[in-house]
């Protein structure tokens, strides 16, 4: 009988379908490791300052950020006494509100973070393999470009998903008053409505994609040559994505605190239902800070945001790897079983 080579995975030994199943596996595990880090944290932070209604925290799991109200001068969970520190919050926040408690705000990060990070790293991989060959000589550059473009295709998918979520934290509307005020919206303003607030995002999250994938596929291969293998470990892969993503995550770090103090400024406004216009835009919300703060606040959170970054960074490309490396392995010792089936 004819021989007939079995059809071949796409990219890098893998299926797109193989990526994004691995790409959601480790969205999943960040999200269930990194958020009670990150609610423990505003939670210590919120012990802190006086509980004032209409007031605003923003969270981050890693993955998206979460807008947390107080309403009536109490906050938005079960007061669990006073904390002494963090293994204390932790013990404190378990016994009195329950262990789900840790992950409170993980179904929108499930609903909308997952497909975000899905889409998010399969496209990269597809662009970089792509870049990579038609950019030649200059292919190590090729994840920079990659890692920029695939964050604004994934922002912009998920912007409109990402205002309605904000609405529905902030103002606790209902599906249906949710539905009238975006058809509005779009009467009024246009589709473009839809994606207000896309900038700020795209100003921190673009150079911090482009930066995290050039330093960390520049790390991981420094470090496999460096222990003489052709494949990155788990080792490899979890202290590349904690490196990267801690430069990353500093040199980006004004762009974060605008973005926190935009959503907690419109939040506070929108609790009083107030009529009030403050200027959003980023330059404004800088110059805001700046004169409040100074230079130094722009860096205002710089540890917990480092803190926070690294480990959700290397959990996730370690995790992605991981699944990865699995899919390869198997997809290679399928190709033998197929060549030997044909051939009899």
């Amino acid at each position: 009988m004819s021989q007939q080579s079995p059809a071949s995975p796409a990219i890098n030994g893998i299926t797109p379908f193989q990526q994004m199943i691995s790409s959601c596996s480790g969205a999943l595990l960040t999200s269930l490791l990194v958020t009670p880090l990150d609610v423990v944290k505003i939670r210590l932070q919120a012990q802190k300052n006086h509980m004032v209604k209409g007031k605003y925290f923003v969270y981050c799991n890693g993955l998206m950020d979460h807008i947390c109200v107080c309403e009536n001068g109490r906050g938005w969970y079960k007061a669990a006494g006073q904390f002494k520190g963090t293994l204390d919050a932790f013990y404190k926040i378990v016994c009195c509100e329950g262990i789900t408690a840790l992950w409170s705000g993980l179904p929108p990060t499930l609903v909308m973070a997952v497909p975000a990070t899905v889409i998010y790293f399969t496209c990269y991989d597809q662009l970089c393999a792509a870049l990579r060959v038609r950019m030649g000589e200059r292919a190590q550059e090729a994840p920079l470009l990659a890692g920029a473009i695939a964050r604004v295709g994934s922002a912009t998918v998920i912007s409109p998903l990402e205002l309605i979520r904000t609405k529905l934290q902030s103002q606790k509307q209902s599906y249906r008053e949710l539905t009238n005020c975006i058809r509005s919206a779009v009467q009024t303003e246009g589709w473009w409505s839809l994606w207000r607030g896309l900038g700020p995002t795209l100003l921190r999250d673009v150079p911090f994609s482009a930066m995290y994938w050039y330093n960390y596929e520049w790390g991981k291969t420094w470090l496999c040559q460096w222990n003489n293998t052709t494949e990155p470990t788990f080792t490899i892969t979890f202290i590349s994505g904690a490196g990267s993503g801690s430069i990353a995550a500093i040199v980006t770090l004004p762009f974060d605190v605008v973005k926190t103090r935009r959503q907690v400024e419109l939040g506070a406004l929108q609790a009083k239902n107030s009529s009030d216009q403050v200027s959003s835009s980023t330059f404004s919300v800088m110059r805001r800070i700046v004169a409040q703060d100074g230079f130094r606040g722009l860096f205002a959170g710089f540890l917990p945001r480092l803190i926070k970054v690294a480990p959700a960074c290397a959990i996730m490309i370690s995790s992605y790897e991981f699944g990865k490396a699995f899919f390869r392995k198997r997809n290679q010792e399928r190709i033998p079983r197929q060549l030997q089936s044909t051939s009899t």
